[in-house]
């Protein structure tokens, strides 16, 4: 470990998300991982379940978690499920630097959201509260110093850099926006189920969550819009790709659209507007986003898109991109902008 590195906790290493913050803490030069708990893996070697760590964490092995163990750290990642999340992380807000917690259990600002859309009572409405939204592109000035970080869904980070600066700058209706995404099959856990079998996602593409996906309050609370979200599960490992309609107000133009995103994004070091269509490929393994946008004069429609890796910039990367913001650490730290092509 480095003499004046931070320390790091990673609650729940052992699922893909956990896993790719091992990757990335790995590279990083002011964080040293000091504790990689996996409950149901606890007294395994990390490299016996994930071959690609046995370079980098050779004796690494899951641990279980010990609160006190937890406290002795500068930051923790937790990697849990959303009521796990919402039980330790009051244990650990403000006796830690930095709390990031890679669930939903802290997203959603409307706590009476919760029973609807994810079947609990959040029973921490003041920590709620006080937990800021950790995408830097929206909230930079929010996450420096931040205690409780919340680190947005997978989608809703590809859909939010899509379509934020478009809603914002009152180029496209508020209501009305249809979020088509597809995604790799990593979004579904490491866990066997029909969702992620061989047998059922080769060659296969197919929508899930119509009508109500977990993910629409989160969407419209950033982007500030009303909208119409379905997924696309589709046969890839890794990424997603936003593709979002919208209809222009009066004063829309392809000019001022891509305006608007050349503007948010100027001085961004992981987001981009590119010209040709965001690809998936184009940004494997990094923390980039590519985004774009069309104005389709004939059906006076707007379409806005956006490439991530859901496992790096859409969780684990956009995880330590929030973290170093709120700890005072250059920002691009452990985190790659170029993607894995070909």
């Amino acid at each position: 470990m480095s003499e004046q590195a931070l320390r790091a906790g990673i609650v729940g290493a052992s699922g893909y998300t956990g896993v790719e913050l091992l990757r990335l803490l790995h590279s990083h030069p002011g964080i040293d991982l000091a504790v990689a708990t996996g409950d149901s893996l606890a007294g395994t070697r990390a490299a016996d379940v994930h071959p690609s760590l046995s370079t980098a964490y050779p004796d690494l092995v899951f641990s279980a978690v010990d609160l006190d163990e937890l406290l002795e750290l500068d930051v923790v990642f937790l990697g849990l499920p959303h009521a796990a999340s919402m039980e330790i992380a009051p244990r650990l807000v403000g006796r830690v630097s930095a709390v990031v917690d890679l669930s939903a259990a802290f997203r959603l600002k409307d706590a009476t959201a919760y029973p609807t859309h994810y079947g609990f009572e959040h029973t921490e409405p003041e920590l709620l509260a006080s937990a800021v939204f950790g995408l830097p592109e929206l909230h930079r000035a929010e996450l420096e110093g931040a205690r409780l970080i919340a680190t947005p869904g997978c989608h809703v980070t590809a859909a939010t850099l899509a379509l934020r600066p478009l809603v914002a700058a009152g180029l496209v209706e508020p209501d009305g926006i249809v979020v088509n995404n597809v995604t790799g099959i990593t979004g579904a856990g490491r866990t066997p189920s029909d969702t992620n079998v061989f047998s059922n996602i080769d060659s296969n593409v197919v929508a899930y969550g119509l009508l109500g996906h977990r993910h629409t309050p989160e969407m419209e609370q950033e982007i500030g819009a009303r909208v119409s979200f379905t997924p696309h599960l589709v046969p890839m490992s890794r990424g997603i790709l936003s593709t979002c309609a919208a209809r222009p107000t009066a004063g829309c133009s392809a000019d001022a659209l891509e305006r608007a995103l050349l503007d948010a994004y100027a001085d961004e070091p992981f987001t981009t507007v590119v010209e040709a269509p965001p690809a998936t490929k184009s940004v494997l393994g990094s923390n980039a986003a590519h985004v774009g946008v069309r104005f389709d004069e004939r059906t006076s429609t707007v379409i806005a898109m956006c490439a991530i890796d859901n496992l790096t910039k859409g969780a684990s990367g956009g995880a330590l991109q929030a973290a170093n913001v709120a700890l005072g650490l250059d920002e691009t730290a452990g985190l790659a902008s170029i993607g894995l092509a070909p």
